[in-house]
């Protein structure tokens, strides 16, 4: 009964990797615009130790038709950013979010006639 487990100290090991709240802002403000345009309706986010990783879904039971992967691991190589599509290829990658982001965002676009 006197034995007491010391709770682990936050250097001793890697940490959980996640979104900070500009980044989330800007994934969730995506989001948003792409449900109300009738283009996703699920997502999920993932906080490993090497990765956090947001995904949209045009439906829950199907595999994510885009990957949001924030790896900073790779900061200083490819760009910690990337975007991955429903096959697992990647569309793009960099540095900075929202030049990730434009792929997707290009198909808001929408052409208006006067």
């Amino acid at each position: 009964m006197s034995n007491v487990t010391p709770f682990p100290a936050q250097g001793a090991g890697p940490g959980q990797i996640g979104f900070d709240r500009l980044e989330l802002r800007r994934i969730m403000d995506l989001y948003g615009r792409m449900v109300s345009a009738g283009h996703w309706r699920d997502y999920a986010m993932d906080m490993g130790r090497d990765a956090a990783i947001f995904s949209a879904f045009r439906r829950a039971a199907e595999r994510p038709e885009y990957r949001i992967e924030k790896r900073p691991a790779l900061r200083q190589r490819q760009g910690m950013w990337a975007l991955i599509g429903e096959s697992g290829q990647i569309l793009k990658r960099g540095q900075d979010l929202h030049n990730v982001l434009a792929p997707v965002e290009r198909k808001l676009l929408r052409i208006v006639e006067d």
